[in-house]
C-alpha cells in the first residue's frame, strides 16, 4: 500500500504588498516630477516669448551653433577611427595591464569637467608639457577652435569606447573563426562580420559621444575660453547671454534640450527595434 506524499502548506504568493507598493509609486513619481519639472518650468518661459525665432537668427546663436556642429562632428570622427580598434583590443586581447588602461579610459567620466580642462592647458598650452614641441611647430592649441575638439574629445570619447566595447564582446568569437575558415581575412571579417553584429552598440556609442561633446561647457571653457567665433560653442554662449540677454539664453537652452531629447529617443527606437541590443553606456557625465 503506496502512502500518500505529505501536503505540504501552500506557500503565500510572492507579491508586493499595497503599502509597499504605494510607497514604490510615490517615491517613483517624486523622482520622475523633480526631473520633469524644470524642464517644464524652461518651456513655461520659452514658450509665451515671441522672440525665439529672432534669438535663434542671431548671428552670435547662428555661430555657436554652427561651430558647435563642426567641432563634434569632427570629434565623433577621429573617435570612431581611434577609438573603434581600441575598444576590439580591450574586448578581444587579454595582456597584462588591461584593467589599469580600461579604468584610465573610464577616468574621464568621473573627472570633473574644470579638472579636465585644467588637464589639458597643462599639457598642449604653451608652457604645458607639450608645449614647447608644439609651439617650436609653430601652432597655437589653447583658445583655438582645435582646443574645443581636445575638449570634446578627451570627455566625450569614453563614452563610445566603452560603448563599442561592450558591442564587440557581445559579438561571439565563434563566428569570427568561422569567417577566418571561409577564407576571410581579419580586415574583412572584421568590416563584414563583427561590425554588423556589434552595430547596435556602435551606434549607440555614436550617438552618446556627440550628445556629450555638443553639452561641453567646462573643459571647454578651462582649455579654450569663449571666444566669438572661434571657441564659443553653444553651452558657453548660453553662459553668456545669461548676463546680457536672458530670453537668449532661455531660447538656446530649450533648443539644447529639444535636441538632447530628440538624440535619445532616437537611439532608444532604433536599439529597441534592433534584433540584437548590444549594452550601450548612457551613463552621465558633468557638463
Amino acid at each position: 500500500m503506496r502512502l500518500a506524499p505529505p501536503r505540504l502548506p501552500a506557500l503565500p504568493r510572492a507579491g508586493i504588498a499595497p503599502i509597499g507598493r504605494g510607497l514604490l509609486w510615490t517615491s517613483g513619481a517624486a523622482l520622475v516630477l523633480f526631473l520633469i519639472l524644470p524642464i517644464i518650468a524652461l518651456f513655461a518661459e520659452v514658450i509665451p516669448g515671441d522672440g525665439a525665432w529672432r534669438t535663434i537668427n542671431d548671428p552670435v546663436v547662428t555661430e555657436a551653433l554652427r561651430l558647435s556642429l563642426v567641432t563634434t562632428a569632427i570629434t565623433v570622427g577621429i573617435t570612431l577611427a581611434l577609438g573603434t580598434p581600441l575598444a576590439y583590443v580591450l574586448a578581444r586581447r587579454r595582456f597584462r595591464g588591461a584593467v589599469l588602461l580600461d579604468t584610465l579610459l573610464d577616468l574621464p567620466l568621473v573627472l570633473p569637467p574644470a579638472v579636465a580642462g585644467i588637464a589639458l592647458l597643462f599639457t598642449f598650452g604653451r608652457n604645458g608639457l607639450l608645449g614647447g614641441l608644439i609651439d617650436d611647430a609653430g601652432v597655437n592649441v589653447a583658445f583655438t577652435a582645435t582646443a574645443v575638439v581636445l575638449a570634446q574629445l578627451f570627455v566625450a570619447s569614453p563614452f563610445y569606447i566603452k560603448a563599442a566595447k561592450a558591442g564587440f564582446e557581445s559579438v561571439d568569437p565563434e563566428v569570427e573563426r568561422v569567417s577566418h575558415t571561409l577564407g576571410e581575412g581579419e580586415l574583412r571579417t572584421f568590416f563584414r562580420v563583427t561590425v554588423p553584429l556589434a552595430a547596435p552598440a556602435l551606434l549607440g556609442g555614436i550617438v552618446m559621444t556627440w550628445a556629450r561633446a555638443l553639452a561641453e561647457f567646462g573643459a571647454t571653457i578651462m582649455f579654450a575660453g569663449s571666444l566669438l567665433g572661434v571657441t564659443e560653442t553653444v553651452p558657453l554662449a548660453i553662459y553668456d547671454a545669461l548676463q546680457t540677454d536672458l530670453d537668449a539664453a532661455l531660447v538656446l537652452s530649450a533648443l539644447l534640450v529639444i535636441v538632447s531629447f530628440a538624440v535619445l529617443f532616437v537611439l532608444k527606437v532604433l536599439l529597441r527595434r534592433s534584433p540584437m541590443r548590444a549594452g550601450v553606456g548612457l551613463e552621465g557625465a558633468n557638463g
